[in-house]
């Protein structure tokens, strides 16, 4: 997954996660993270040599990697296709992105339809996924500034062969519209302009159709068929978790159907926590680059938005968590807004996170 913020209220679970992995990786820990089953909006980790080992591959050779890779994980499922009952019935949350979309346009006639509309699923369970904590400080802060500077993020992380569709042109260039008209007037709702995919997001939000993840019992089944890949290959019994997703890592934490043993579970919660620890430390890194007071309290409600469940519960993240974090978003708002006035300084008012109290309550109901 591609940044989605740089500094303040705008960073998902997914990019902390992922830079939290940058971090521990290049002072020699092994560790690596994404949220979401069967998703990557969140956030496969890969190093910079092969970024470009993929940049450099020509489309033909995406497309025979992309027939392989799936080929691979419908053995290792042992099913025929990657479809069940209209979803998705095999993890593909680590596929390499422009594989994925070389399998949803059906390149070189290669991949069935059911093949083509469960990388088209993928795909799009890993847009709404990246939008997902954004969403959840847009709940509480009013604005959804956030959620275009996301999907603009999520957009220019496309691979070469997107970004030449006209359907990339047009969905772009309304994301940057729609930011230049909330800049304008930030009580602008979705679907000011056309072709805007978050107005598309909104409605599918509204019916209940974003999130997409997979049954935990099937997380906790291929998480327990890959631990024994994992000693079969080493020789050894003791969990390593480095290249599990979030939730994989939840499933065996909490022991999703009993398959799992309590050194496996204990293993998960400790692994699961120091990520969870990680995110939050580069969460209030980046909030202290930031000029708005409540900015660490933003991104406390985006991880948790972003998260699972299950996620929530093996990293110990309640309720009480989110509303603490919310009561003191609006804490250091109302200060900001009282230091704005007292020193006239725009500042403290708010704007620096671009939240907006004009229409704010039509917008709530909108999220």
């Amino acid at each position: 997954m591609t940044s989605v913020g740089t500094v303040g209220p705008s960073l998902s679970y997914a990019q902390i996660l992922a830079n939290a992995h940058k971090t521990s990786t290049s002072s020699g820990s092994a560790s690596s993270g994404k949220t979401g089953a069967g998703s990557s909006a969140d956030t496969v980790t890969l190093s910079d040599a092969a970024r470009a080992a993929l940049a450099e591959k020509d489309f033909a050779t995406i497309t025979t990697d992309a027939r392989a890779t799936l080929d691979a994980l419908l053995a290792a499922a042992q099913v025929t296709s990657p479809l069940k009952d209209g979803a998705l019935a095999v993890d593909l949350g680590k596929v390499d992105r422009r594989e994925l979309y070389a399998m949803s346009i059906n390149s070189n006639q290669k991949f069935t339809v059911d093949e083509q509309k469960a990388a088209a699923i993928e795909l799009q369970n890993r847009f709404d996924h990246a939008l997902a904590g954004p969403t959840a400080v847009g709940r509480v802060t009013g604005s959804i500034k956030g959620l275009y500077t996301a999907a603009l993020a999520y957009f220019d992380g496309m691979g070469p062969e997107e970004k030449a569709t006209a359907a990339y042109a047009d969905q772009r260039a309304a994301l940057e519209q729609m930011l230049n008209k909330i800049e304008a007037d930030p009580g602008t709702l979705p679907g000011a302009v056309a072709n805007d995919p978050i107005d598309a997001y909104m409605q599918r939000l509204a019916a209940g159709e974003t999130g997409g993840l997979r049954d935990i019992g099937s997380v906790a089944a291929d998480a327990r068929a890959t631990l024994d890949a994992l000693y079969r290959s080493s020789g050894g019994t003791r969990p390593d978790y480095s290249d599990f997703d979030s939730r994989s890592i939840a499933a065996v934490a909490l022991n999703s159907g009993g398959r799992f043993s309590a050194a496996e579970s204990r293993a998960a919660s400790a692994e699961m926590r120091s990520r969870s620890a990680s995110a939050l430390l580069q969460g209030l890194k980046s909030a202290g680059s930031s000029t708005d007071p409540g900015a660490f309290a933003q991104n406390v409600i985006s991880l948790y938005g972003a998260m699972s469940p299950e996620e929530r519960a093996a990293a110990g993240w309640s309720d009480n968590l989110y509303a603490a974090a919310v009561a003191s978003y609006q804490s250091a708002s109302k200060l900001g807004s009282l230091l704005g006035a007292a020193t006239g300084s725009a500042i403290w008012s708010g704007s620096a996170s671009g939240s907006a109290d004009t229409g704010s309550f039509s917008l709530m109901d909108y999220l």
